[in-house]
C-alpha cells in the first residue's frame, strides 16, 4: 500500500478473455528487487502487489490461446510491451520501447492466481524444475547483456559486485568462451567464485590494480558489467576498462549511486544499461535445460508459512550479497 506497508488482500474472482491463461501460483522467488520495491528505494505507483518471478499451473485457458493447455507448468514472465509505443500499435511488441516490469508497472505475482495474455507465460520442459525455472529472467538477463556487449571469444569482462546474478552472469559469460573478471569486497563471496571455477575473482584492496593486470596481461578488460545493488564504489569498474570498450550499467535490482565522469570521457568509453531479461526468455529455459547454468551454487529457502513483510525487510540489509534463493511457496 506504500513504502513498507504490506497487507494481504482478498482476491476477486478472475475472469479471462479468449486470448489469455488463468495460472493457479505456486512458486514466487523474492529478491532484493522486490526489497526495493517494498522499501520504495526503487520508484513504484502504490498499492501494488510485488514479486517478479513466479512460476504456476494453467488452470483455464481462452478458446483463442495456442501452444498452452490446461494443466501445463508455466513460467509467469515478468516483463511485457507497453502496448502504447509506436512499435507495439505497429504490431511489433517484441521492439517495444518501454518494456512493463512486474512489482513497478503492473501487478506482480505473490497473489493466489493471474489471469494474463498466453504470451507472457512459457511451457516447462519436464526437465527443468520448478525451483531453476524462478531463475529463468536472471539467466535471460545475463543473456541480455552478453548480447549488448558483442565480444569474441576469450575477451575479458569485469564483474563489479558479487550477488548472485554475478553468479550467473559469469556463468553465461563462460557459456559464451567470454572470461569473467568478478570484483567484489567480501572475501566470502570471492570465495565462492572460486569454487565455482570463477579463477579469476579477487578482492577490492590494494592489490585490486596489479590483480587486473596480471589477469588480461597488463591489456585492462575488454568490458566491465557494474551490479548496481553491490553498494561497491561503481568508479572501479570504469578504472579496470580498457579505452574505447564498454561498461554495462546493470540494473534489475537498482540502488542510486554516482559515477565519476572524468574517466569515462578520457577513455572514451561507451555506457549502457540494462534492466530486463525481455525477449531472452526462451534462450535462458533452453541454457538451464542444457544445464549451463548451475543453479546449486545458492543456499534454497523454501517456506510455506511465511511473513512477506519480514523477509523483504531483512533483506534490505545485506541487499548487496544476497546468494541465498528465498521461495515462497503459495498453498491452495
Amino acid at each position: 500500500m506504500g513504502p513498507k506497508t504490506l497487507t494481504n488482500q482478498p482476491q476477486g474472482e478472475l475472469t479471462i478473455s479468449p486470448e489469455q491463461v488463468k495460472v493457479k501460483v505456486t512458486h514466487v522467488l523474492l529478491t532484493a528487487y522486490d526489497a526495493l520495491c517494498y522499501s520504495g528505494e526503487l520508484p513504484v505507483n502504490y498499492p501494488k502487489t510485488i514479486g517478479r518471478f513466479a512460476v504456476g499451473i494453467v488452470t483455464e485457458r481462452g478458446e483463442k490461446v495456442f501452444g498452452v493447455e490446461k494443466g501445463a507448468r508455466v513460467f509467469i514472465k515478468g516483463t511485457r510491451p507497453c502496448g502504447k509505443c509506436l512499435h507495439c500499435k505497429r504490431g511489433d511488441p517484441d521492439n517495444c520501447e518501454h518494456v512493463q516490469i512486474a512489482g513497478i508497472d503492473f501487478d506482480g505475482f505473490l497473489r493466489d492466481f493471474v489471469a494474463c495474455d498466453y504470451r507472457r507465460v512459457a511451457v516447462l520442459p519436464d526437465e527443468v524444475d520448478d525451483i531453476s525455472a524462478l531463475c529463468i529472467e536472471h539467466v535471460a538477463f545475463a543473456e541480455n547483456i552478453y548480447d549488448q556487449l558483442n565480444l569474441s571469444a576469450g575477451s575479458k569482462v569485469a564483474i563489479v559486485g558479487g550477488n548472485s546474478m554475478a553468479f550467473i552472469l559469469a556463468q553465461v559469460a563462460m557459456y559464451h568462451k567470454l572470461v569473467p573478471v568478478v570484483i567484489d569486497d567480501n572475501a566470502a563471496a570471492i570465495e565462492k567464485f572460486k569454487r565455482a571455477g570463477v579463477f579469476f575473482s579477487m578482492l577490492v584492496d590494494d592489490d585490486l590494480d596489479a590483480n587486473i593486470k596480471e589477469a588480461t596481461s597488463g591489456l585492462s578488460c575488454d568490458a566491465a558489467v557494474y551490479i548496481s545493488c553491490s553498494k561497491i564504489n561503481p568508479d572501479i569498474a570504469s578504472r579496470v576498462l580498457a579505452r574505447d570498450k564498454t561498461l554495462v550499467l546493470e540494473g534489475m535490482a537498482s540502488l542510486k549511486f554516482k559515477l565519476d565522469s572524468i574517466p569515462l570521457f578520457r577513455h572514451n568509453t561507451r555506457i549502457i544499461t540494462v534492466t530486463d531479461g525481455f525477449g531472452y526468455t526462451e534462450s535462458a529455459i533452453n541454457m538451464i535445460l542444457h544445464g549451463a547454468i548451475n543453479l546449486d551454487l545458492f543456499e534454497r529457502q523454501i517456506l510455506t508459512e511465511y511473513d512477506p513483510a519480514a523477509i523483504l525487510g531483512g533483506m534490505l540489509s545485506d541487499i548487496s550479497h544476497g546468494a541465498k534463493m528465498t521461495i515462497a511457496k503459495l498453498i491452495f
